[in-house]
C-alpha cells in the first residue's frame, strides 16, 4: 500500500496524522510543502486540496483531507490499535477533547491567523500574547475535561485520538511561551512521547525538519 502524506514538518495538524500513521503501523512517503515560503499554495498542490492547508493523505486512490477526517479514515481502514473506545459514551469524550483542540485552540493561533493579525497591525509582542491567551485558556480547559481520569493517557491506560491531538497542541504552547504546566498535562505527554509511534512522528525526526 503506498501513503503520501503531504505535510510540514512543524505542522501541528500533519503531527497528528503522522502520529495515527505510526500507531496503525504503515509506512508513508512525506511531500514537503513549506508553509513560511507559501509552498501550500502552488497551484499543483491546490489542485489535490483546494483549502492550501496540510495535511493531505493519499491513500486507497483518494485524496483526503483535514486531519481528524483522515485519523478517522485510518481507523475504519486500519481498526486495530483502536484510536476510539468502544463504548458510544467514551467515543464521543474522546472526540469531544479532540475537538476542543482541534476547533477551538489550534486554528485560532496557526500561522494563518497570526499572518492575518500581522497584516492588521499587530506587532510581535501582541501576535505572541494573542497566541499565549488561546493555547493557556484552550489547555486549561482541557485539563478540567479530564480531571477524573487516571492511567497513563488521557482517557485511561489506552492511546487514543485525545492523545494524537493533545501532544502537538503541548509542542506549540511551548513554542509561544505558553503555560503548558498542567501536570496531568504534562504527565500524558511524557508517557506518550516515550512510545515509539509518538517519537516517530516528532517534528524534529522529518525528513524536511529545519529547526533553523
Amino acid at each position: 500500500m503506498t501513503v503520501i502524506l503531504h505535510s510540514y514538518w512543524r505542522s501541528s495538524a500533519a503531527w497528528r496524522v503522522r502520529t495515527a500513521l505510526a500507531l496503525k503501523g504503515l509506512a508513508w512517503e512525506t511531500v514537503s510543502h513549506d508553509l513560511r515560503a507559501h509552498a501550500q499554495s502552488a497551484p499543483a498542490y491546490v489542485s489535490r486540496n483546494p483549502q492550501a492547508l496540510v495535511p493531505a493523505l493519499e491513500m486507497d486512490g483518494a485524496v483526503l483531507t483535514q486531519s481528524l477526517a483522515i485519523i478517522e479514515y485510518l481507523e475504519e481502514r486500519v481498526p486495530h490499535p483502536s484510536l476510539l473506545p468502544a463504548d458510544p459514551l467514551e467515543r464521543a469524550r474522546v472526540r469531544a477533547f479532540a475537538l476542543a483542540v482541534a476547533c477551538d485552540i489550534h486554528p485560532v493561533q496557526n500561522l494563518r491567523v497570526l499572518r492575518m493579525l500581522r497584516k492588521r497591525g499587530l506587532d510581535q509582542a501582541a501576535i505572541d500574547g494573542w497566541a499565549c491567551e488561546v493555547i493557556e485558556g484552550g489547555l486549561a480547559a482541557c485539563s478540567r475535561l479530564i480531571a477524573d481520569r487516571t492511567g497513563a493517557f488521557c482517557f485511561g491506560d489506552a492511546i487514543t485520538l485525545a492523545d494524537i491531538v493533545l501532544i502537538p497542541q503541548m509542542a506549540n504552547g511551548r513554542r509561544f511561551g505558553a503555560r503548558v504546566d498542567f501536570p496531568r498535562l504534562e504527565a500524558i505527554e511524557a508517557a506518550a512521547l516515550a512510545h515509539p509511534a509518538f517519537a516517530a512522528a516528532r517534528p524534529e525526526a522529518q525528513p524536511d525538519a529545519d529547526p533553523a
